[in-house]
C-alpha cells in the first residue's frame, strides 16, 4: 500500500425526513439556487419538500439538467446564479445533477472567457461557490466526492474535471426519495457502483487488505441487495443498503493508497458521447471485455475476485478466474443491462470512430499500468461486440 492522504469534508445526513434539515445546514436569509434535472423530484414532492425546508432562504431554481449533464445547459445556470447573485446551490437530483452543480460552482466565479476551460485542465479551479446535495438516484457517488464529469455535445466531448474545493459541504441521503425511480435507473445504479469499486479494487496485489476487504464487502453488497430493491423498490433496508453502498464506492476511502485503473469509465464515456448510452450501459459492456483482454495484467487480482465475491473455489485457478467475469456480465445481464455493443446497435464499422476519439481526447494511455493503448482499447471494443 502506498502512502497516501484521505480528505472528505462532506457531512452525510442519512435517513427518512433529512431533507427537513436544511434548515439548520443553510443560513436564513441566504440566497440559493436550487438545481435539477427533469419532472421526476416535482412529481414525486422532493422539491417541494426542498422548498419548505428553504422557506428562511431567498430561493431562485434552475431546472432541465440533462442525462450527462451538457456544458451549454449548465451555462444557463451559471449566468443564472451571477445575475441573483446566489450565495449556496443546492442540487437536488443524481449525479447528473450533482456534476453539473458542481461545474456550476466551479464557473460562477471563474474569471477567464470560457470556463470549459476548467473542464479540459487549461484552468485550474481557484474558487467554488458552497453547495449542498438532496440524492435522488444513487449511482456515481458524486455526493460524497469533488469529480464530475461533463458533456460538451458541440464538441462530441465527455470529459471529467475535479478539485478539492468541490466536495459537497453536506449530502442528504434518504432512501425514500429514491422509492419512485423507474427499474431502469436503479439497475444501472447497482453496475455504475459495482464498476466503480472495481476500477479500484481489481487491479494488481499491493497488500491492501483493509482497502481489498471493503471493496468486496460492497460488492458482495451490491450482488445481494441489487435485485432486492430493484423486485422489491419499497424494501427500506435493501434500498438502504444500496444507497450507503453507493456513495462509498467512490467517496476515496477504497482508493485510498492503492492503484486504480478507469480505463473501463474512459472509453465508456466515448460511448456515452457518440451513441448516448446511459453511463452505466457502457460500463456493463466495457468491463467484462476489459477484464477478458487484460487477463494476464490482472490475473492475481481476478483469482482473488472470484474466490472472495463469487465464492468460486473449484477448479484451476485460471478456470475460477474466467468464470468470475462471466458471473460479472452475468450479474449485470440479471439486472436488464445489456452487455454486447451489438445489444445498442454498435457494430463493427463503428469502432474506429471510437478509438479516434479516444486518442482525440489523449485517452492513449489508460490503466492502473498506463499500458491500456490505442490498441488495447480497440481490442477490448472488438471483444464487447
Amino acid at each position: 500500500m502506498q502512502n497516501f492522504t484521505f480528505f472528505n469534508p462532506t457531512k452525510i445526513l442519512f435517513g427518512r425526513g433529512r431533507i427537513a434539515d436544511l434548515a439548520k445546514e443553510i443560513p436564513a436569509g441566504q440566497r440559493v439556487l436550487i438545481t435539477y434535472g427533469g419532472g421526476s423530484v416535482v412529481a414525486n414532492g422532493t422539491l417541494a419538500e426542498a422548498r419548505a425546508a428553504l422557506s428562511h432562504a431567498a430561493v431562485t431554481e434552475f431546472g432541465g439538467i440533462e442525462p450527462n449533464p451538457s456544458f451549454e445547459t449548465l451555462m444557463g445556470a451559471v449566468q443564472l446564479a451571477r445575475e441573483t447573485r446566489s450565495e449556496f446551490i443546492l442540487a437536488v437530483g443524481g449525479g447528473s445533477v450533482m456534476d453539473g452543480t458542481k461545474f456550476i460552482a466551479a464557473a460562477v466565479p471563474f474569471p477567464g472567457e470560457d470556463p470549459w476551460d476548467l473542464v479540459t485542465r487549461k484552468a485550474p479551479v481557484q474558487a467554488a461557490l458552497p453547495f449542498g446535495v438532496v440524492l435522488t438516484l444513487p449511482a456515481t457517488g458524486s455526493e460524497m466526492n469533488s469529480g464530475a464529469v461533463i458533456t460538451r455535445k458541440s464538441l462530441g466531448a465527455k470529459l471529467a474535471f475535479g478539485s478539492p474545493l468541490l466536495f459537497p459541504r453536506f449530502s442528504v441521503l434518504d432512501p425514500t426519495k429514491t422509492y419512485t425511480l423507474p427499474p431502469r435507473q436503479i439497475a444501472n445504479g447497482v453496475v455504475d457502483a459495482f464498476v466503480h469499486t472495481v476500477e479500484q479494487y481489481l487491479t494488481f496485489p499491493t497488500y491492501a487488505p483493509v482497502q481489498d476487504q471493503f471493496s468486496e464487502s460492497l460488492l458482495r453488497t451490491l450482488i445481494d441487495v441489487g435485485p432486492i430493491t430493484l423486485r422489491e423498490p419499497l424494501q427500506y433496508e435493501a434500498r438502504a443498503a444500496f444507497v450507503w453502498a453507493a456513495t462509498l464506492a467512490l467517496n476515496g476511502l477504497i482508493g485510498a493508497g492503492v492503484p486504480q485503473d478507469w480505463a473501463t469509465h474512459m472509453i465508456g464515456h466515448e460511448l456515452t458521447a457518440k451513441f448516448g448510452l446511459d453511463h452505466a450501459q457502457s460500463l456493463a459492456v466495457v468491463l467484462p471485455a476489459m477484464l477478458e483482454e487484460r487477463f494476464e495484467a490482472k490475473r492475481d487480482k481476478l483469482v482473488q475476485y472470484a474466490e472472495r465475491v463469487w465464492n468460486l473455489r473449484e477448479g484451476d485457478a485460471e478456470t475460477r478466474a474466467h468464470q468470475a467475469i462471466r458471473q460479472t456480465r452475468a450479474f449485470f445481464e440479471s439486472l436488464g443491462v445489456k452487455t454486447r455493443l451489438t445489444d445498442y446497435g454498435i457494430q463493427a464499422s463503428d469502432i474506429q470512430g471510437l478509438v479516434a476519439a479516444l486518442e482525440t481526447h489523449g485517452m492513449k494511455a489508460l490503466g492502473e499500468k498506463k499500458d491500456v493503448t490505442l490498441d488495447v482499447s480497440r481490442r477490448v471494443l472488438e471483444r464487447a461486440l
